[in-house]
């Protein structure tokens, strides 16, 4: 089961806070899965499908329980993908035309292409028409991999007033367009755990911050091992150039003749080739600090530049 699905089947079990609410979250997934047919005046039929079957139950139970509907099922084998569809038909009946108002399909004028506000008044039916978006059209990705959330929907006015929805708390969205739908998207871990949790996947939020953690810390320690590696690089680099202006200076002035002070560093460095000069200060006799250790590193490279 994919992690998309295994969201929907979480959030298909979460109860309304409300009375309102079921009507909601049925309001979004007929929005969002629907497809509306019309017949003549006052005369409609409406599909739904959906390749979770949770999803197709509850469906089939709360447009039972709302508005007392009839409704059809058939189960569908995609040849592609081997799993089966959901098709739920509401065939022309008594009471469709008044469920299709009052669930914010239909408006006085024609379709409703937002969001009716009176299934959005109280936040909890705010959270639970998230929720039924969500179920019909979202898509989440398995956040073990790169983050990734979206709901594509076929109104432009209700993805702006699904992004509008989750800025009122504090999620922020963006909307990209795909020829005739527009998508909803989040890119942050932490704006997808906020929005299920909203919704009531607290299972599926607690798996995303799991994840956030493991990246968060995976990611500190690629971090630290590079600089540690570009350190390591860098002191042998430094090592290098010095050995190669110790050979030039030695060569053109003679060990013996150069200061006390440079021989020992000179010794110490060809002895330790790898070593830090925090390190070289310490096996020094007696100990010397590290800008006394890079002093003496100067001068030697000084010398060794005045060489032609």
């Amino acid at each position: 089961m994919s992690f998309t699905a295994e969201v929907k089947e979480e959030l298909t079990r979460v109860p309304p806070v409300c009375s309102h609410c079921d009507k909601a979250v049925l309001a979004a997934l007929v929005r969002t899965e629907g497809t509306l047919m019309f017949g003549g005046t006052g005369r409609y039929r409406v599909e739904l499908a959906t390749d979770v079957p949770s999803v197709a139950r509850l469906i089939i139970k709360l447009l039972h329980q709302i508005y007392q509907l009839k409704t059809e099922l058939t189960v569908r084998r995609s040849v592609l993908h081997k799993t089966p569809n959901y098709l739920i038909v509401l065939p022309m009946q008594p009471g469709l035309d008044a469920a299709l108002h009052d669930a914010g399909v239909l408006s006085a004028t024609g379709l409703e292409m937002g969001i009716d506000p009176h299934l959005v008044e109280k936040q909890c039916c705010t959270a639970a028409y998230l929720r039924g978006a969500f179920l019909g059209s979202g898509f989440i990705s398995n956040p073990r991999g790169d983050f990734h959330f979206e709901m594509t929907l076929e109104s432009e006015d209700l993805a702006r007033g699904i992004v509008a929805l989750l800025e009122e708390r504090g999620i922020g969205a963006r909307i990209m367009s795909r020829r005739s739908s527009w998508t909803v998207y989040l890119k942050s871990g932490s704006a997808i755990s906020e929005f299920l949790a909203l919704v009531g996947a607290h299972q599926a939020a607690l798996a995303m911050e799991n994840e956030r953690v493991i990246k968060s810390v995976r990611n500190d320690v690629n971090r630290r091992v590079n600089a540690e590696l570009a350190n390591q690089a860098k002191s042998a680099q430094s090592s290098v150039e010095q050995i190669m202006a110790i050979h030039k200076v030695v060569a053109e002035h003679g060990l013996e003749n150069l200061p006390p002070a440079l021989q020992e560093y000179i010794s110490l460095r060809v002895s330790y080739p790898d070593a830090t000069l925090k390190e070289l200060g310490e096996r020094a006799n007696p100990p010397l600090s590290k800008s006394a250790v890079y002093h003496r590193v100067r001068r030697i490279e000084q010398m060794a530049a005045e060489i032609s």
